[in-house]
């Protein structure tokens, strides 16, 4: 998408969202969400989806839920109209795909009518997605060959369905959306049109996500399955043969932390890689970032140590952002040429991997990850590094263990900050939300995730949580932490590496299963 030969109006893409995987988003609309000066979303489009747009993008939300319309449909066609006029490229994110059941065939028209240029991406439908999360294939050979979109809440202000209800009965395969409220009626009237009672029926409820929830029945038991199980929208029903392939292919719901919810403490820009391996394992993830990472505004220390880098005899890495923020400012001033000779050691493998993308080995990678194992490691060296310069750039409160240690083995240790730890704020409100989900596990991966969250919930007079946290921790010195503060810790990682901590997470669920 060129945004360099633009026409006097803009353009509007209606993307379809999926179904609410953020993964089944298209290459295509994953391209043009990222491009677009305007993002018009859906309450069905995960808010996660919108992490992919341009820094200066505007956001609109025009969600429509039962009875609580942000705007009117004539109001969000009008926005559409109104933006592109303005020159923008709007990219309208809607959930699902914009033609079945999404009104993107009415927004279309209204852009056409207004002489506005337009382009349909295409999405994965709940109709497919869902089932097929929930192990139901819309079609099968030998069980069907036909199947049906159709909806189960129509326009308001209708005297009579225009459902043709005798010729959808005969489908193999039938797929309602929207059609909770009315499941009784749909029911009926498949029933009255000779469908059996016997026929299966499954519905599915925020279908694709980790919290999705799938239950079972016929169509003489299904009403009652649903009212038990209390199931609301948004739900998909699913009707016909092919449900009962649902008990051998179901295999989304039989990830190991299905619908676990686990709360992430690591700071926002970390968070993605725990949080991404927990998610694939089907666990329920809440950020609640306890770190912001701020870099320290003056670098004159930091700039003083690079242009004498070569005074130093080694550097000491004890994070992946002071990896990160050490490498940008040489590659700003000068280049990695310069720390040619110099030995370099770091705290573990995920440090040593952000090494490594710059090209650079570690020299040292302790087998313990944490500032006594890099002690432990230096040790066989003590004879080399007295009276050597040694460079630790880290954390602004980072501990005094590796200096005080170094120093003593002789060296000449200079700890340069180069980034602070801050805490960030939330509400008493969002912290009880989040503690009435039922929480499976909160995970820690340094004794400053810990210290901050115990913080977060004291500052909100939040205490009467602290003893209720099940906790799982990357390694000794957090552990340590954790129980000093009062947190019931039932799981250590073994290898102090987030592969460790998870792999540690997903034994523990699978023992308690099996039990």
């Amino acid at each position: 998408m060129n945004l360099n030969n633009r026409g006097l109006n803009g353009k509007v893409y209606l993307i379809g969202a999926g179904p609410g995987d953020v993964g089944l988003l298209t290459l295509k609309g994953a391209e043009y969400l990222s491009s677009a000066d305007v993002i018009v979303y859906d309450y069905l489009s995960s808010n996660s989806l919108l992490s992919m747009s341009k820094d200066d993008s505007e956001h609109i939300y025009v969600g429509k839920k039962a009875s609580d319309h942000t705007l009117t449909q004539e109001g969000i066609n009008n926005l559409l109209v109104e933006k592109a006029r303005e020159g923008k490229y709007v990219a309208r994110l809607k959930g699902g795909d914009p033609y079945v059941f999404g009104r993107g065939g009415e927004e279309a028209l209204a852009l056409s009518d207004a002489g506005i240029e337009f382009e349909v991406v295409p999405g994965v439908t709940a109709g497919i997605a869902a089932a097929a999360y929930a192990g139901i294939p819309f079609t099968h050979r030998g069980i069907t060959s036909t199947a049906g979109f159709i909806t189960g809440h129509e326009m308001d202000g209708k005297n009579e369905s225009s459902i043709d209800w005798e010729s959808i009965a005969g489908l193999g395969t039938l797929v309602f959306y929207m059609g909770v409220r009315n499941l009784p009626v749909i029911v009926s009237n498949l029933k009255k049109e000779g469908r059996s009672g016997t026929t299966p029926a499954a519905i599915v409820q925020w279908g694709t996500l980790t919290s999705q929830r799938s239950a079972e029945g016929t169509l003489d038991t299904i009403v009652d399955v649903v009212r038990q199980k209390k199931i609301s929208t948004p739900a998909l029903i699913v009707i016909g043969d092919v449900v009962n392939l649902r008990s051998k292919l179901n295999w989304f719901e039989k990830k190991p932390l299905f619908g676990k919810k686990i709360i992430v403490t690591r700071s926002r820009a970390q968070a993605s890689s725990l949080s991404k391996e927990l998610r694939e394992l089907g666990a329920e993830v809440i950020e609640f970032p306890t770190i912001e990472i701020s870099l320290i505004p003056d670098n004159s220390n930091l700039d003083r140590a690079i242009d004498s880098v070569s005074d130093y005899s080694w550097i000491i890495f004890t994070s992946v952002n002071s990896v990160e923020i050490f490498f940008k400012r040489v590659m700003s001033i000068k280049d990695a040429r310069i720390l040619a000779g110099i030995k370099i050691a770091v705290i573990g493998s995920a440090t040593a991997m952000s090494l490594n993308e710059y090209g650079i080995k570690a020299d040292i990678i302790p087998e313990q990850f944490t500032s006594e194992g890099i002690v432990k490691a230096l040790e066989s060296y003590k004879a080399e590094l007295k009276g050597k310069k040694v460079l630790i750039p880290g954390s602004l409160i980072a501990r005094d263990l590796l200096p005080v240690s170094l120093t003593a083995m002789g060296a000449l240790v200079e700890a340069v900050p180069v980034y602070e730890n801050k805490t960030p704020e939330y509400t008493a409100e969002y912290i009880d939300s989040i503690f009435d989900k039922n929480l499976y596990l909160c995970t820690f991966t340094s004794s400053s995730t810990v210290t901050n969250f115990i913080d977060i919930l004291k500052v909100n007079n939040r205490n009467k949580y602290i003893s209720k946290i099940n906790g799982a921790s990357i390694g000794p010195v957090t552990s340590k932490t954790a129980k000093e503060a009062g947190i019931n810790l039932s799981i250590e990682a073994g290898v102090h590496t987030i592969p460790s901590l998870v792999s540690e997470i997903v034994n523990k669920a699978i023992k308690k299963e099996n039990k």
